[in-house]
Order: structure tokens, then C-alpha cells, then sequence
């Protein structure tokens, strides 16, 4: 397979959702792979990997300048990640091609994917309800150990095993262990600490899986401009333009795991986009008419 600029299009196109949301990267990568351009899962498992394995550390430099990075949280995840995640990848070789076990593992993300999109809905409603919103110095966040290395240990197994879960799997614990956490913060704290994950991963399917460095060459041409203009974007952005597009990519990832096709999953989307545009079209324009002062009547003479 020769260098394919239609796949370097690709992940640049994926690589502007993973900076921009911090998630999607293995859950629409790899599916990808296999689906247009006829990779291997295995060969697509690997080389993804490698190329996430040099694309979030552009993605996270940008947070990390803009400091929209929680670095205690990213240390106790990495505590539980990290072996986890080179544990994964043999683990994955002992299964064979290990179907029913990565079957029952993407209807469980698709699930899990589907109730963070609607706490996330939840979260915005709230917020709106009370006035709040995600401007001013971030609200503090009090670090649970025990349950953030449990986290990072299950999506080390999970990314080591599928290459889904660095962000997405993680981004849904982080969701419900940590919901004061603002939704930029919650971007760049999970960019970050996928790096040294999916470098534990990617070691690891360098020396058992069956890395392709003409498939990684194309997904690095792609992904490191479009994961740093990702990332640009999504550490200076309003918190709800940022948690809008954290739906859309979770509600598309947990399609995709629950086994969705291509093309229904393109209308799917397309669909809830409409939706979604009409509604806040709606919402603005009722917002617009009650902020407008009614004229007093003139009296009368």
C-alpha cells in the first residue's frame, strides 16, 4: 500500500474532532481504516496507535500553553493507564481475533457513550436554568485517587485491547467522577493524559502487532496539522460550543460501537445536526422576543 493522500485527508478531518473534543480518535480511526481504505483491524489497531501516539502531544501542548490541563488528575489516571495499556495489547494477542470479547466491549462503550451524551444534555440544561455558565476562574476540583487510577487502569485494558477508549471510555468516567469539571479543562486533561497511554499502547503493538508504517505515515500527514487547529480551537472556545460538539462526537462514536453502518450513521447524524440547528435557532429567536421591551400604549387625548 502506497502513500494515500485520500487517507491523509481522512485524519485530518478525524484529527479536528480529537483536538477539538479530546475523544473520537480510535472510535472513528480505526473504523475508517478498515471500512474505506480495507486495513486489517489488527494493522489498523497498531498503526492508529503509533500515529496517536505522536498526534496527542501536538493536541495537548496547545491546552497545556493555554492551561486548560487538571495535571493531578492526568498523574493519577496515568498511575493506572499506563501498565494497563501495554497489558491490553498482550492480552489482545492471547484472545486471537477475540470477537465476542470485542463485541460485548463496543456495545458496552456505545451504551456508556449514549448516557454521557445525555448527562451532558442534562449539564447544559442546568446550567442555562441557573444562570451559570462556564466563564470566570474554573470552580476547584476535589481529586478522588482511588476511583481516577480505576479509571485509567480499565481504559488502559480497553485502548490496549480495541485502540477505542483513550478518549472517549475515559472522557464518560471523568464525566461522572468530576462534573464540575469545565468542559475545556475536561479536553485537555484527557488529551494529555492519553499520551503516555497510547505510547504504552503503541510499544506494544510495535513489538506484537502488525504496525504499518506506510498506513501511519498517511494518518500523521493528516492528523498533527488537523489535531493542533483541533486544539486551538477547543482551548479558547465558549464551554457550550465545546460541550455541543462533545455530544455530537459521543452520540456518533456510541452509533458506530453499537454497530450502526456507514451510511445510515452519516444520515443519522445529519438528521440530529438539523435538529439540533433548528432548535437553537428557535430557542435564540423566543429568547430575542422576550428580551424585547413592548412598547406602552400612547395615552390617550
Amino acid at each position: 500500500m502506497d502513500f494515500d493522500p485520500t487517507l491523509a485527508l481522512g485524519s485530518f478531518l478525524v484529527a479536528i474532532v480529537v483536538g477539538l473534543t479530546g475523544m473520537g480518535g480510535g472510535a472513528l480511526m480505526t473504523p475508517m481504516l478498515v471500512t474505506f481504505f480495507g486495513v486489517s483491524p489488527l494493522a489498523a489497531v497498531s498503526s492508529d496507535l503509533v500515529a496517536a501516539a505522536v498526534m496527542k502531544p501536538v493536541g495537548s501542548a496547545v491546552h497545556y500553553r493555554r492551561g486548560t490541563i487538571d495535571l493531578r488528575l492526568v498523574g493519577w489516571l496515568c498511575a493506572g493507564s499506563v501498565p494497563a495499556a501495554f497489558g491490553g495489547v498482550l492480552v489482545a494477542r492471547a484472545m486471537g481475533d477475540g470477537d465476542a470479547v470485542q463485541h460485548f466491549i463496543s456495545v458496552a462503550m456505545g451504551v456508556a457513550l449514549l448516557l454521557a451524551a445525555l448527562g451532558l444534555v442534562l449539564r447544559g440544561v442546568q446550567a442555562r436554568r441557573a444562570g451559570a455558565d462556564d466563564t470566570g476562574p474554573p470552580r476547584p476540583v476535589t481529586i478522588r485517587p482511588v476511583a481516577t487510577v480505576a479509571v485509567g487502569a480499565v481504559g488502559g485494558l480497553v485502548v490496549g485491547i480495541t485502540s477505542v477508549g483513550s478518549g472517549s471510555l475515559i472522557i464518560v468516567a471523568l464525566l461522572a467522577l468530576y462534573p464540575t469539571l469545565r468542559a475545556n479543562h475536561l479536553v485537555g486533561t484527557d488529551l494529555l493524559q492519553a499520551v503516555p497511554l497510547v505510547m504504552a499502547a503503541a510499544l506494544g503493538h510495535l513489538l506484537f502487532g502488525d504496525f504499518r508504517l506506510e498506513v501511519t505515515a498517511a494518518l500523521l500527514v493528516g492528523s498533527i496539522p488537523g489535531v493542533y487547529l483541533g486544539s486551538r480551537i477547543s482551548s479558547v472556545a465558549p464551554a457550550d460550543l465545546i460541550r455541543r460538539a462533545l455530544v455530537f462526537v459521543l452520540i456518533a462514536s456510541a452509533l458506530k460501537m453499537l454497530g450502526l453502518g456507514v451510511t445510515p450513521l452519516a444520515w443519522t447524524m445529519l438528521t440530529i445536526a438539523a435538529i439540533a440547528g433548528t432548535w437553537t435557532v428557535i430557542r435564540r429567536h423566543r429568547r430575542s422576543r422576550a428580551e424585547t421591551p413592548v412598547p406602552e400604549p400612547a395615552e390617550l387625548r
